[in-house]
């Protein structure tokens, strides 16, 4: 029986789906944790999420606000390759007790999302994961575990750390794993959209934001 040649072949990426992380623990301050934390909260399916929706507009938040702002202004001109701004919208803060996590959502009317892990985190920490579809799948295909890779898997983990801030599509469907931990795991989300003018003027697609 004659072997059958074994040929190369190349695999490259089409497209990619980035997500962001710097660390903006410097710019956060033992008395804002405090504030924070000290926020009334509101039942939110399983977890707690603050009354106030307008966090980052508090002027105990500046310095926050300030640099969750910057890193914006770098993910959209290093990342998304435009001059346009990127501006938050509203934002938020979240509370998972030990044994809750967090639904999986979307985040409508934005652009870019972000998480801020402004206080200490429990041990284990929690993953968030972020999924591949956010859409009724036809068909489903079993993948080979030893085979799994960028190109095949339908969901990733992103670990956090203290003062972690995280960037991402608030079109990718994304959720928290349970605490599993002893203490509770807080976080601030928030939402954000384009400021400037896009289209072109000439084409009838220009508008101003």
């Amino acid at each position: 029986m004659v072997a059958k040649p074994q040929r190369e072949f190349t695999v490259k990426p089409l497209f990619a789906e980035p997500y962001f992380v710097t660390n903006i623990k410097d710019a956060i301050s033992p008395k804002q944790v405090k504030f924070i934390q000290g926020l009334k909260m509101n039942s939110n399916q399983v977890n707690q999420i603050s009354e106030e929706l307008f966090l980052f507009k508090r002027p105990e938040m500046r310095s926050i606000a300030e640099a969750v702002n910057q890193a914006l202004q770098t993910f959209a001109l290093e990342v998304m390759g435009m001059h346009h701004r990127l501006e938050v919208t509203q934002s938020w803060a979240l509370t998972n007790p030990p044994g809750v996590g967090m639904h999986g959502h979307t985040h409508s009317n934005s652009v870019i999302s972000g998480s801020l892990y402004y206080a200490p985190l429990p041990n284990p920490p929690g993953n968030m994961i972020f999924e591949r579809y956010n859409t009724y799948r036809q068909l489903e295909f079993a993948v080979d575990q030893s085979k799994n890779n960028i190109y095949n898997t339908v969901r990733n983990a992103v670990v956090p750390k203290e003062g972690d801030l995280v960037l991402f599509s608030s079109a990718l469907q994304h959720y928290v794993e349970v605490n599993n931990g002893a203490i509770d795991r807080h976080s601030i989300a928030f939402n954000s959209f384009i400021r400037g003018k896009i289209g072109s003027f000439r084409d009838v697609s220009e508008l101003e934001l």
